[in-house]
């Protein structure tokens, strides 16, 4: 083995290209996306050294042209996930003895495989599977993986290095031992960096890990899969499976050897899973890490101090970049009635002037949503405040599904604070605002802590310093992620660590050592050097 104190490269974010005009990012992710979507690819079961197909496949279409098939995924059954859990245990002793160097050395090549030779296959892949224009898919799938990924790496080595004090006389040690068992990483279809960093974390710190996507982001996690292939993730270390979600959870919770599962997802299906585990506890041989960030009713409020051209586009980027399909986007507005004739006039103007279409036209802001189930719950919506006599629909208000699943960006006003889509998380392109007194600030503050159970990002718009620091405490339980005069999304790796609380989930901050620290379990050595041969102490010489 080698010997050593190794520092890793330093991290930093990784710079987010343009795509302008003429630029060559652009014509590369154009020529991948053209490549792609004339093509069609199968991907099958990842289990150990094997790649399975089972014959029983779906086939994967793009969001903004659901007609069109980009290729097929192989659907596992139970003794697939039962073969996935085997294989795992089996890598786990040969992966969690290797150097912590050399897991470092496999993610950061990871880390630049997609800051190079896979970007535009990444971003392009995301883009159609995922139907995110340019910008929130270089956000996305290469800048925030890329971030994620180093970052991680030096987080490891600041954990490895804390180390408890020691004396002349013992020697203490803190070593960070990976669970023991694996971890199940259920992923989400709205980020590809998450859906890689859910099972990549873990593994860095010497876990292995059975990884569930989701359905509809199998497309991408293709390239994700490839990328730790060639980056030398070893096999049976992140074991990747696709199918019926209760069929694969219910197999792994019953495994003995369970260990922790890192979820993104519904906050309803992490009640469940939580429910589910601790049914089971009896059974495990440890006390399993549950760690799962959820939904969002994410609000911006606006102080009559405020900008209103900052506050338009804090609603319009926060509540509209990605369809709204981000559990940190913009929800719930509250305005002050002195700014809210400005505000409504140019939040229209700004709301008519987004362009909506194919990802692959780089003039449109809006894209479709990510499947028919989504459509049809977004539309209920748009239909109920439409007969509603306590809302009002000021822009947007239109969606058609005939040949992508396409909502338009819609503005919902009301006179009820606790209107339906005040309080529920829709996960699309629907803002609601209510418009408050000015005198009624404090009042307001207090409304908008009380209104949701979840606790996820929150906005401050104001010039008034007062004014923030009232907001800030008053909204301390509201928000894990809490911005001042800025959009409630877009935290960014290593800057603002990501999670919240309440319904939200754990909060245990992906993007900071914080979470990395869910996945070992540490164990203390001490070590004494002149070691006692009689067992009376001093007091005992009366």
């Amino acid at each position: 083995m080698l010997k050593g104190f190794f520092h890793v490269p330093k991290a930093v974010n990784e710079p987010v290209k343009s795509y302008a005009p003429n630029s060559t990012e652009k014509a590369n992710v154009l020529a991948a996306y053209k490549e792609m979507w004339n093509s069609k690819i199968e991907v099958p079961l990842y289990i150990g050294s094997e790649q399975i197909r089972t014959g029983n496949t779906r086939n994967m279409t793009a969001p903004h042209d659901h007609k069109h098939i980009v290729g097929t995924y192989h659907i596992a059954e139970k003794s697939h996930i039962e073969s996935a859990i085997a294989n795992a245990l089996e890598a786990k002793t040969k992966w969690a003895n290797l150097a912590w160097e050399q897991r470092a050395a496999i993610f950061l090549k990871a880390a630049e495989l997609i800051a190079g030779p896979y970007r535009a296959k990444i971003n392009a892949a995301t883009m159609i599977a995922q139907s995110k224009n340019i910008y929130q898919a270089e956000i996305d799938a290469s800048c925030e993986l890329i971030d994620f990924l180093r970052y991680n790496v030096e987080f490891m080595t600041q954990i490895y290095n804390d180390q408890p004090k020691s004396d002349s006389l013992v020697w203490n040690r803190l070593e960070y031992r990976p669970l023991e068992g694996f971890v199940y990483a259920i992923t989400p279809f709205n980020f590809t960096a998450i859906a890689a960093n859910l099972p990549a974390s873990a593994a860095m710190m010497g876990n292995v890990v059975i990884w569930k996507p989701s359905d509809s982001q199998v497309f991408s996690a293709k390239i994700i899969i490839d990328v730790f292939k060639e980056a030398g993730v070893p096999d049976g270390v992140i074991n990747v499976v696709f199918g019926d979600a209760q069929m694969i959870s219910d197999t792994v919770f019953a495994s003995r050897d369970f260990a922790g599962v890192h979820f993104t997802g519904s906050t309803h299906v992490f009640k469940d899973i939580w429910k589910t585990i601790g049914t089971n506890i009896h059974h495990y041989k440890t006390y399993p890490r549950i760690v799962g960030e959820t939904g969002g009713k994410d609000f911006i409020v606006a102080h009559q101090s405020a900008n209103v051209k900052q506050v338009v586009t804090g609603i319009v980027r926060g509540a509209f970049e990605f369809q709204g399909q981000k559990c940190s986007a913009a929800s719930r507005t509250y305005i002050p009635q002195s700014l809210w004739n400005e505000v409504k006039s140019q939040l229209i103007f700004d709301v008519k002037s987004l362009k909506m279409g194919s990802p692959e036209d780089f003039g449109n802001f809006i894209t479709a949503v990510i499947h028919e189930g989504s459509f049809d719950k977004l539309a209920k919506y748009i239909d109920q405040a439409k007969a509603d006599s306590d809302a009002e629909i000021i822009v947007g208000g239109n969606y058609d599904k005939s040949v992508g699943y396409f909502i338009e960006p819609t503005v919902i006003v009301t006179t009820n604070p606790k209107y339906t889509t005040m309080e529920t998380e829709l996960f699309g392109p629907i803002v609601t605002i209510y418009v408050y007194e000015d005198a009624k600030w404090a009042e307001t503050l207090q409304l908008i802590d009380n209104t949701s159970e979840y606790a996820l990002t929150g906005a401050i718009f104001s010039q008034d310093r007062y004014a923030i620091e009232e907001a800030t405490i008053t909204l301390q339980n509201a928000a894990g992620n809490l911005y001042v005069n800025d959009k409630p999304t877009g935290a960014v790796v290593g800057m603002q660590p990501f999670g919240g609380a309440r319904a939200s989930g754990t909060n245990d901050k992906a993007g900071s050592a914080l979470n990395l620290l869910r996945w070992v379990s540490p164990r203390t050595i001490k070590e004494t050097f002149v070691t006692p041969e009689d067992y009376r102490y001093p007091f005992l010489g009366e």
